[in-house]
């Protein structure tokens, strides 16, 4: 294995020209001014003090350097990840205690581990079970739990923390008498000003813009002693390196979280490097930047970070500003560890309220409306199953909503394929082509003549369905059948349950006196029946085909046509012998007639 297969810096570092470095120091300096004030709003959210958010977007950054494949992936603090930790730390720690950032950076500490063990092991298809309706009604249900999370803080009160938003709402609405009314404005007017130069001018750090124009408000009209909630004190200088304490009990705890944290957070990762990779012409390793994401969270956690992902505004930016190579994260993470070195005392000010309209502005724009308006066109199942994770999420919490949406998803699924498509074959006239006669009301079926086609594979979980299946099709037949036609081509696997219901079928067929004749069965499929020696007993009856029609026509008793043998398979392909003196393989290309869905 090459180097560069584990370390993809080697690929692009020995390439690196000026212009690239030009590109990168502007990209990167534009991502870290955005990345201060969102980066400490982010760790506010979480439940931690402002500055563990710079730390988490200074080393992790470095880290993804050099492990990382997408170019423009801006990797930090993000809102989904922040709210997580503070749904999980908060039920086994207080809030703003020392147990609580240590169990924090523990967290960060497990996700990125479990992310690096998915990666080396190959185990990162696990986040394809987060489907995108899941991903849409869980992220839009975040997007409002974390969103009126930060109500308190724009309205200077004590609200209940609870993904019960609702609740959290009720609460500030009947102490509306206690709202403090600075603090409200500050907010307010940071939310409009966040919006207008989005719309009016989306290159400028508008983030910047916001957190300054504030805290020069607060220190100018001395807000911060009327009531006015400031971040005060903030640590400078650089983290020291130190392993994050393990406590077992709490990460018993804690492993669902970091479970769920990994999987999200390299769902995001993975979505928006995919975007960017497609955009600007190159590929990206899902599996390395598995490896990448659980290396920078175990590096961050080594300097006081908590979980880090790559977050899709923060990429955007990046991207946007012309970043070309990783070294533009290199920039950014100089930049934050600068400005913890010389600029803290600038933030003792800052007002709390404008962080929350950071946060806020942000995680709005995740709430996805365009995703159940598709949906609603194209697939209703699909629509359901976003709305039920959507309504779980908001009902009973973060995870637990996720988990539900994934576990309908999967019994979506298994009910899916229990019950797969099965089509009725009809001859299109003056052709040789089978096709769906729901959908082709013109197909002609020929008398006495079933011709059935299983989108699926057969398996334990449909025998009894396919069963009942046929014996419908048979009863609903005007004549008697003589002829039973199974077009297999869409069938790819076969079990050993279903390899027997196939075995009763063709001797209940046998002593009824109906021929069941078998076409475009596949070669992982052959495999299996010709163990069981049913291939035999049909090859040797002339009772399985390469074409449907062919097949027909044996069941009509209108001739054998050109049945299957043995030596219809590609001699080059050893590697699927069936052990009779000749070897099996997929069988050459058919006609149109054999295809899928809808024809």
């Amino acid at each position: 294995m090459r180097l560069s297969a584990i370390f993809p810096i080697l690929d692009w570092l020995p390439r690196y020209r000026r212009e690239d470095a030009s590109a990168d120091l502007v990209a990167g300096i534009t991502t870290g001014v955005m990345l201060i004030p969102q980066g400490m709003g982010y760790a506010m959210l979480a439940g931690l003090p402002p500055v563990v958010g710079l730390y988490a977007s200074t080393v992790p950054l470095l880290v993804y350097a050099v492990f990382g494949t997408v170019r423009e992936l801006g990797v930090g603090p993000v809102a989904m990840d922040s709210l997580l930790v503070a749904v999980a730390v908060s039920a086994i720690a207080e809030s703003g205690s020392e147990a609580y950032l240590a169990h924090a950076i523990m967290l960060g500490a497990m996700a990125g581990a479990v992310q690096l063990l998915l990666g080396v092991f190959g185990l990162g298809f696990l986040a394809n079970f987060l489907s995108r309706p899941v991903l849409s009604g869980f992220m839009s249900a975040a997007a409002l739990i974390i969103g009126f999370s930060q109500l308190k803080h724009m309205l200077g009160l004590e609200l209940p923390r609870t993904h019960h938003v609702h609740a959290v709402i009720g609460s500030a609405l009947s102490q509306l008498s206690a709202w403090h009314w600075a603090t409200l404005a500050i907010g307010a007017g940071a939310t409009v000003l966040l919006l207008l130069l989005k719309r009016m001018a989306p290159r400028v750090p508008r983030a910047m813009v916001a957190v300054v124009g504030a805290t020069l408000a607060v220190v100018a009209l001395g807000l911060d002693a009327s009531g006015v909630q400031i971040v005060g004190e903030v640590p400078a200088g650089l983290p020291a390196l130190s392993l994050p304490a393990f406590d077992l009990a709490a990460a018993s705890s804690l492993l669902p979280s970091a479970f769920t944290i990994a999987l999200i957070s390299f769902v995001e990762a993975l979505t928006v490097g995919k975007h960017f990779s497609r955009l600007h012409g190159y590929e990206i390793r899902p599996g390395q930047e598995l490896v990448a994401l659980g290396m920078a969270n175990l590096g961050g956690s080594l300097v006081g970070g908590y979980p880090v992902a790559g977050g899709f505004s923060r990429t955007a930016v990046n991207a946007q500003a012309g970043a070309r190579t990783p070294m533009a994260g290199v920039v950014t993470a100089l930049l934050i560890a600068l400005t913890l070195i010389f600029l803290t005392p600038l933030f003792y000010y800052m007002p709390k309220a404008v962080l929350a309209a950071v946060i806020m502005t942000a995680v709005f724009g995740l709430f996805d409306l365009r995703e159940p308006l598709k949906l609603w066109r194209v697939e209703r199942n699909d629509l359901w199953l976003l709305l039920f994770t959507f309504a779980m999420t908001l009902s009973v919490g973060i995870q637990f909503g996720i988990l539900a949406g994934v576990g309908l998803s999967l019994l979506l699924f298994l009910i899916r394929t229990t019950r797969p498509h099965v089509a009725v074959l009809g001859r299109i006239p003056g052709t040789e082509a089978y096709l769906n006669v729901k959908r082709h009301p013109h197909a002609v079926e020929l008398p006495g003549v079933l011709v059935v086609r299983i989108d699926a594979q057969f398996y334990f979980g449909n025998v009894t369905f396919l069963k009942q299946t046929l014996a419908k099709l048979e009863a609903a037949m005007g004549e008697p059948l003589k002829g039973l036609v199974l077009d297999a081509g869409g069938i790819n696997q076969l079990d050993s349950s279903a390899e027997d219901a196939l075995q009763e079928l063709e001797q209940d067929y046998r002593e009824r006196g109906i021929r069941l004749i078998f076409s475009h069965v596949k070669g992982p499929v052959r495999d299996v029946m010709h163990r069981t020696g049913l291939l035999q007993r049909l090859a040797e009856e002339g009772r399985i085909h390469l074409r449907t029609h062919d097949a027909v026509l044996s069941a009509a008793g209108q001739g054998e046509g050109k049945p299957w043998t043995a030596a219809d398979d590609d001699p080059r392909e050893p590697s699927d012998r069936i052990g009779c003196g000749a070897p099996l393989s997929i069988p050459p290309p058919v006609a149109l007639s054999q295809g899928g869905d809808g024809r």
